[in-house]
């Protein structure tokens, strides 16, 4: 099935969060690196998603056969064994597709955006 890349905006802070503060989204990141993470997941980081008003975000991606998932809203203090979970679903996947009910309640309801495999046909 291939690798799977979980990436964490580093940059990633909310307008509540002092901006001289480490950011939120380095926190998640170490947060995440410091738990068991699961076969076939890699875990990095990026200076910039491009979700700011959303952050922290991360992107869940997997080869060219996966859909890739963008997620924000993430909170380093109560979402990490929710993302560590949700990343080996996706991980057991060969497409990407986990069914909804399966999905961790933060990957059901912060969702950004949903990109499809690089092989998937257009509908022209």
């Amino acid at each position: 099935m291939g690798d799977v890349t979980l990436t964490v905006c580093t940059t990633c802070r909310r307008a509540d969060v002092d901006p001289d503060a480490t950011r939120p989204g380095s926190i998640l990141l170490e947060a995440l690196k410091e738990t068991e993470v699961p076969e076939g997941v890699n875990i990095r980081g990026v200076e910039c998603l491009s979700a700011c008003k959303r952050g922290c975000s991360m992107v869940l991606s997997g080869g060219d056969k996966r859909w890739t998932y963008v997620y924000g809203d993430l909170d380093p203090n109560e979402h990490v064994e929710e993302i560590i979970a949700g990343a080996a679903a996706y991980a057991a996947t060969e497409d990407g597709l986990v069914p909804w009910r399966e999905r961790p309640v933060v990957f059901r309801k912060q969702s950004i955006a949903r990109i499809p495999p690089v092989d998937t046909p257009s509908e022209e």
